[in-house]
């Protein structure tokens, strides 16, 4: 009996030791101090443009000594919100061209057409390069924003042949 009754005390005992430390562990956590920091966290967003036109097709049936032809294309600008912009185009691949006299080349490398790109309407004002006095410009919204290119063969140009012509313009956005 007497091994029976030491082992009942020493589980009491061992119970009641468990219990007593869950106790203070339980009583350690719920008295627990906290101190805070802080940290900076920060980035910048850089200003950032895309610029991409469709082709500004004149057509098939141009009759350089008839009356004008006209034709439009579109640049869709694509900026960072806030970011104010210009978009200027240059003066084609033609050699000798310039902003105020483009010039497509016939496919058979020498003979020219004269055309003109504007901002505003067909014929108008040309549409410079960026630095002119004439450019197109907005302020970035995060979204594409849409500025049409009006474009004109001028009537009378008696040197033109028949045949293919083509030019590549440079838009330029500067941000």
């Amino acid at each position: 009996m007497k091994t029976r009754n030491h082992v009942q005390r020493s589980f009491k005992f061992a119970l009641a030791s468990a219990l007593a430390l869950g106790g203070l562990v339980i009583g350690a956590d719920s008295q627990a101090a906290q101190a805070t920091g802080t940290f900076a966290v920060g980035g910048t967003v850089a200003a950032a443009c895309t610029i991409e036109g469709t082709p500004l097709a004149f057509g098939e049936t141009i009759n350089a000594l008839g009356g004008n032809v006209d034709a439009t294309s579109v640049l869709t600008a694509t900026c960072t919100n806030g970011s104010p912009y210009t978009i200027g185009l240059n003066a084609g691949a033609t050699p000798g061209a310039t902003v105020t006299t483009r010039q497509m080349t016939h496919s058979n490398g020498t003979a020219r057409l004269n055309y003109t790109l504007s901002t505003i309407a067909s014929g108008g004002v040309n549409w410079d390069d960026i630095g002119g006095t004439t450019v197109a410009g907005d302020t970035g919204n995060g979204a594409g924003q849409l500025f049409t290119v009006y474009g004109r063969i001028p009537s009378g140009q008696t040197s033109a042949i028949a045949g293919v012509y083509s030019d590549t313009i440079t838009a330029t956005i500067d941000f």
